[in-house]
């Protein structure tokens, strides 16, 4: 049996497929018992067979699930009233616009740029469409690039889907005390001292936050006792395009990024139990203060999902949804872990490939070990006859 996973994503020209191909690898049963190993002594070499097969079959078939989590990007799945594409027509020109701006966006034909390389500036783009689907993915092209160097440039980017839209703030460019989700992708490190440098993370930072207002970001420690989730990317002054995907579905947020031009996307944040409503606006913001850079959007891609929901589900009132995130750890004792790996979240695939490795060895240990005892046992028996 031969099974196909393919992702594709159309942006502005580029085609970025990924086919991961892997075929079933059933090599019929795998009898072990310890009679037939000591009858026909190759009891160390089918365990270890099985074993290989056994694990190769699992990474495969783990590689082709991680890969396949992006929406393969079709223009029929593409919600246009959601999505900010060249050459920006009609931006913010009338009432009946769909994306709007404010603060010092400067919008061109090329590229929004929402903030220039300038010291104290804030800007910001949003969509005036309140979204309402329920399963969802956005595609971010993004370049963040100016004159500083290395940790001499700030602050960064916020793309967000939250309740209200258009109230500048310092949190990068939006208000504090917002309610919905929030992906940050983080510049500058504020927090100097708050860290052990050894296990320290790397800047610029993709990190995740979902808020129901009462809780704010937490500017001197670079939002640590309040996100979800992260991982180091760099993304200044890059030739090539640099691209971000945020998905939601069925409760679980997935957050790729593609900074390195090998077309092909990696994970950032994976976690479940996340409770969005519909009906809220995304958009996308920056800000600067004493150091600075060029902030530019150049593309925002919505896609809709086509998910499957229980009856229960389709009969929720999902604008009536308060924004939560259902962890083992409350997201304040989060401020001591130093690597931005959120303890409380649910397995990552990966970490459930390493589980079953772990217990797969231990059974062939176990299978190997109870084989020699029974081999050593018949042998003294024999003597006795």
């Amino acid at each position: 049996m031969l099974n196909t996973f393919r992702v594709e994503t159309n942006t502005q020209g580029r085609n970025k497929n990924i086919k991961h191909k892997f075929s079933n690898m059933a090599a019929g049963r795998c009898e072990i018992t310890t009679m037939n190993i000591y009858r026909t002594g190759i009891n160390n070499r089918m365990a270890f067979r099985c074993f290989l097969r056994t694990v190769c079959l699992f990474w495969l078939l783990q590689f082709a699930t991680v890969r396949s989590d992006i929406t393969d990007g079709n223009t029929e799945h593409l919600k246009r009233e959601h999505s900010l594409v060249k050459p920006y027509q009609g931006v913010g020109t009338s009432p009946s616009s769909q994306w709007d701006f404010s603060g010092s966006t400067l919008v061109t034909s090329q590229y929004v740029r929402l903030t220039p390389d300038d010291r104290s500036k804030e800007g910001s783009i949003w969509n005036t469409v309140p979204c309402f689907l329920k399963d969802w993915e956005m595609h971010v092209q993004f370049k963040v690039h100016g004159s500083g160097k290395k940790n001499l440039h700030g602050d960064g980017i916020g793309i967000w889907y939250t309740k209200e839209r258009l109230h500048p703030g310092p949190t990068f460019g939006n208000q504090d005390h917002f309610v919905g989700l929030a992906i940050f992708v983080d510049t500058f490190r504020n927090d100097l001292h708050g860290m052990d440098v050894s296990v320290d993370r790397s800047f610029p930072f993709i990190s995740a936050m979902v808020s129901n207002g009462t809780v704010p970001y937490d500017h001197g420690k670079d939002g640590r006792t309040s996100e979800l989730g992260g991982c180091s990317a760099e993304i200044r002054n890059k030739e090539h395009d640099t691209y971000l995907a945020i998905r939601y579905s069925k409760g679980r947020l997935t957050v790729m990024v593609d900074v390195d031009d090998k077309n092909e996307w990696k994970e950032c944040i994976d976690i479940g139990g996340v409770r969005l409503p519909t009906g809220y606006y995304f958009g996308a913001s920056a800000a600067t203060g004493d150091l600075s850079d060029n902030h530019d959007i150049i593309s925002m891609k919505m896609y809709q999902l086509m998910v499957e929901h229980t009856e229960e589900e389709e009969n929720l009132d999902w604008t009536k949804i308060e924004p939560s995130v259902s962890l083992l750890k409350s997201p304040k004792d989060n401020i001591d872990d130093p690597t931005g790996n959120f303890r409380g979240t649910p397995l990552t695939g990966w970490k459930v490939f390493l589980l079953l490795l772990c217990a797969l060895l231990g059974i062939v240990v176990c299978a190997v070990v109870g084989a020699v005892v029974f081999q050593k046992r018949q042998e003294r028996n024999k003597r006795f006859y």
